[in-house]
């Protein structure tokens, strides 16, 4: 059974969720109402990793310093080059 339920929210924050809300064509109740169902009944549980994929895997880490977005535009520049 379906209950109202006023909310006191930031003017922005409601002008944002209702652009929000209208690109994915949903109401804002249905949009805050599976937030919160997700949020206090989480029924997804983290993927199962195979595993194939336990074995290949190294434990690295890429450091923090690293900027990714920098290292693949290198990498495609690289690869552009090279079949040219």
């Amino acid at each position: 059974m379906d209950q109202k339920l006023t909310l006191k929210l930031n003017q922005q924050v409601i002008t944002s969720a209702k652009k929000y809300a209208a690109s994915r064509k949903l109401s804002i109740s249905r949009l805050v109402e599976t937030y919160l169902g997700d949020l206090t009944n989480p029924t997804e549980q983290a993927p199962e990793i195979s595993p194939f994929v336990k074995s290949i895997s190294t434990g690295k880490r890429i450091p923090s310093h690293v900027d990714i977005k920098q290292e693949k535009a290198a990498y495609n520049e690289a690869l552009d080059k090279k079949y040219q």
